[in-house]
């Protein structure tokens, strides 16, 4: 989850994927949870960043998907992409999920900065 305590105009470029990321699922013809874990495949395939993770996973998250689905997937493509890629994606995806605990610790600290201030 993006932090709403951070403005808009400093995530400009993060904004406009997760809009990208939020219109493919809209325009897909598959089913939201298929269209995930298609993009989660293809990201392990192109070595993807954690961000690009957290991104997809955010979506997945709202529409249902579950670490299985997610383990099923990495299981079925190894073979094809290899076992290095999986391993680096796993890695990516810890990472990806810390940096979303850490955002949203920061957004709670910050809720409670405000209500502190505001008494």
């Amino acid at each position: 989850m993006m932090s709403d305590a951070l403005n808009d105009e400093e995530e400009p470029v993060l904004d406009l994927l997760a809009r990208m990321t939020a219109d493919s699922v809209e325009s897909s013809t598959l089913d939201a949870e298929t269209l995930v874990l298609v993009r989660i495949a293809a990201l392990v395939a192109v070595n993807a960043p954690p961000v690009s993770y957290a991104l997809n996973l955010e979506v997945g998250s709202e529409v249902g998907l579950d670490a299985e689905a997610l383990r099923g997937v990495l299981t079925a493509i190894a073979p094809i992409v290899g076992t290095a890629r999986v391993a680096a994606a796993t890695g990516n995806i810890v990472r990806a999920l810390a940096a979303e605990i850490e955002l949203e610790d920061l957004e709670i600290a910050l809720l409670e900065d405000d209500e502190d201030d505001t008494d």
